[in-house]
């Protein structure tokens, strides 16, 4: 399956214009996108099928994360499926160091050839399960897109965060029940809501830090 990149260039960059990003991001994006789309139709790596569809709710979607991780030197996508939002953030942002942590053995033969293709320097993939991964460093940010519940999150992948590092989770709705659920030790320190563009679903960023007793 061969997707014309070339169509949805003008949406794309559009998108990125909205969300104060460079244009010229749009033709590795759209590479990433075309290579998902072709090994999606074999290996089914995403429930979402239409390039379309795989540009509001995958990249776009991803990429309006990308203010929260600017700063930062090094993130691990936890559960990170085909790689998001992980390689459209390492994409973004040359100077992120982004571990990419995927126990699915096709998925993560799909990760490793998407940054060799793509040519990241700046992305690991770690195949393993989150609680089983164990690096030897922590590190600045742990983000997850749809995973679990936030404390299950933090159960799994704790372990990888410094003492100042922070878990920066995607949701929809505001989650009252999963932040009332939280361990001891853990809170919130931020909620941003976030424009996507081409998605009319409420989605936020939630900053969950370790609290100081």
């Amino acid at each position: 399956m061969t997707v014309d990149t070339n169509a949805l260039r003008p949406e794309l960059e559009a998108g990125l214009a909205q969300l104060s990003l460079d244009t010229a991001l749009a033709p590795p994006l759209l590479d990433y996108l075309a290579l998902l789309a072709r090994w999606n139709a074999t290996y089914n790596l995403t429930a979402i099928r239409e390039p379309r569809e795989m540009l509001s709710k995958h990249l776009l979607d991803s990429l309006a994360m990308q203010p929260f991780v600017r700063g930062l030197a090094t993130l691990a996508d936890l559960g990170t499926g085909p790689g998001l939002p992980g390689i459209p953030l390492a994409i973004a942002t040359p100077g992120l160091r982004v571990t990419l942590v995927e126990s699915n053995g096709k998925k993560a033969r799909f990760l490793r050839e998407a940054a060799r293709q793509l040519k990241l320097a700046n992305v690991q993939v770690a195949e393993s399960r989150i609680e089983a991964f164990q690096p030897g460093v922590t590190f600045d940010a742990v983000t997850a897109r749809a995973l679990a519940t936030l404390p299950l999150i933090l159960d799994l992948g704790g372990h990888l965060l410094g003492a100042d590092g922070r878990l920066l989770a995607m949701k929809g709705v505001v989650p009252e029940d999963e932040i009332a659920a939280l361990q001891p030790g853990w809170g919130v320190a931020a909620i941003h809501p976030l424009r996507v563009p081409g998605l009319a679903a409420e989605r936020h960023l939630l900053e969950i830090v370790r609290t100081r007793a």
